[in-house]
């Protein structure tokens, strides 16, 4: 009878054991080549370049894992029972890395911008993507995205064209400026009006206009790139037109004037007027250029909505150049809107910048379409979403809300509820800080904070994420901007698995 073996020779036996598994088990690792002649759907789908990087470093992984001292089987390898049967346990993997490689592939190319359902209650969400374009203009961009196009061509003449032409009849329509040009974003279009007039010259800005843009950009910090000089007048609450008076010099190239529409400041207060400042920049042969920042380009109050200022209103005013974006207020693609007195846009027009800031035939196409829009107020609130969610009426808001809460409450767990309840909505991207719009939405509470934020968390992890909003300890669906009320419902038997 052989004497019992000690702790040590059992160990030694166990990693022998171990060390013949794993080196069968890699001897049977297939070749690249052998998968790719199963792979032929993957190839067909996803092209012979991407099926073969994902197969090498799907093997490469496995072997990785076979190699380490800590050894122990992975899914993939576990799949394999018998190590005699050579063959078979190389279909195995070779099924195992196909259908591995497939799932890989799939989440590698889905879209990375994503189709949200915007239940914050700010409606130009700057991080979700701001303004919604109207059919009419996603039309547009089909159109011209698909087929060459006269973007810089003169049809009539044959010639070379000029892409401004497609939008600045319209801009000067509706703004009642001289001539127009667009670029990426107001931020450039700042930028680019500055570099042109004021390069290497100062302009005075009051204090209480140097205002914190998207992304923790400053106003003085474009004015810097823009190679101009501030020249702050005036304090944080109170400028008066003799702090401008007192700042203008042989070195003064213009006088700006930028609409703080991020913020507002209330109490003790004063603010020069457009009118004033033009009167005082013009009779010292200056420009004014106004700054509107979000733009709009008509009167709101005859939609219930709050006053903002209109870029018509600026021109009348007398502005002698005004910029603001298209993609807030104005409901259209993301760009900078130049407009103003004709002489002062030909020099903009020549300033190399323009071209580095210029924007693209899918975005003018877009914005053409909205612009049109304009022409008719009467259909504006039916046809541009911004509008429509933003004169949403809140009973019916209300009554979606009503429907809305059994549908929800069924398929949460009990230690949530939930309320239907009226809410403030905000426009959003800057725009009316301190104003907000009657909504209704859904309130859920629980006592515990961290299923709270778990359920906040589980809506974003549905097929078209769902985006609300913690406030208050709760977590709050502002249904104002929910037009796809079918495809909200369709996803909520999607929540119950997730929160399990």
């Amino acid at each position: 009878m052989k004497p019992p073996l000690n702790n040590n020779q059992i160990l030694k036996k166990q990693v022998l054991r171990k060390q013949v598994s794993r080196n069968q088990l890699l001897r049977q690792l297939p070749s690249v080549d052998a998968v790719l002649q199963h792979a032929t759907a993957l190839v067909a789908q996803w092209g012979s370049h991407q099926v073969t990087a994902a197969i090498k470093s799907e093997i490469a992984k496995a072997r990785r894992t076979l190699s380490d001292d800590h050894y122990s089987p992975t899914a993939s390898l576990n799949n394999i029972t018998d190590l005699n049967a050579e063959q078979a346990n190389k279909q195995v993997l070779i099924n195992t890395i196909i259908t591995t490689v497939g799932s890989t592939l799939a989440n590698s190319n889905e879209p990375s911008l994503r189709q949200m359902i915007n239940l914050t209650g700010t409606v130009l969400h700057t991080n979700l993507g701001r303004a919604i374009l109207p059919q009419r203009a996603i039309e547009a961009v089909a159109r011209v995205a698909s087929t060459p196009n006269n973007l810089e061509y003169d049809v009539e003449t044959g010639g070379r064209g000029d892409r401004d032409c497609h939008v600045e009849p319209l801009i000067c329509e509706l703004t009642g400026a001289e001539a127009a040009t667009v670029v990426n974003n107001n931020a450039a279009a700042v930028l680019l009006v500055l570099n042109t007039l004021a390069n290497n010259a100062e302009v005075p800005v009051s204090r209480g206009e140097l205002v914190e843009i998207g992304g923790s950009f400053r106003i003085p910090e474009v004015m810097q790139r823009a190679n101009c000089r501030l020249i702050e007048v005036g304090a944080t609450n109170r400028t008066h037109v003799k702090d401008y008076q007192q700042a203008i010099n042989s070195a003064t190239a213009l006088l700006m004037k930028v609409h703080t529409s991020n913020f507002c400041i209330e109490g003790f207060t004063k603010a020069v007027s457009e009118v004033e400042l033009a009167t005082l920049a013009h009779q010292h042969q200056l420009p004014l250029v106004v700054d509107l920042g979000s733009g709009n380009l008509i009167d709101f109050t005859q939609f219930g909505l709050p006053p903002e200022p209109t870029a018509a209103t600026s021109i009348n005013n007398g502005a002698d150049i005004i910029t603001f974006s298209g993609d807030k207020l104005l409901g259209g693609p993301q760009c900078g809107i130049i407009a103003g007195r004709k002489a002062l846009l030909n020099q903009i027009r020549q300033n190399p910048l323009k071209r580095a800031l210029r924007l693209d035939k899918m975005t003018l196409a877009a914005l053409e379409e909205v612009l049109k829009m304009y022409r008719n107020p009467e259909s504006l609130c039916d046809e541009l979403p911004t509008l429509r969610y933003l004169t949403r009426e809140a009973t019916d808001i209300k009554a979606q809300a009503t429907k809305l809460l059994p549908l929800v409450a069924a398929v949460l767990p009990p230690q949530y509820t939930v309320e239907s309840t009226p809410c403030n909505s905000q426009i959003g991207s800057g725009a009316l800080p301190v104003a907000s719009i009657d909504s209704h939405g859904l309130v859920i509470k629980c006592l515990q904070d961290v299923d709270l934020r778990r359920l906040s968390d589980v809506f974003r992890q549905l097929p078209r994420p769902v985006i609300g909003r913690m406030n208050d300890g709760k977590f709050w669906l502002d249904l104002r901007c929910l037009d796809c009320e079918a495809v909200f419902i369709e996803q909520l038997d999607d929540l119950a698995p997730l929160l399990t």
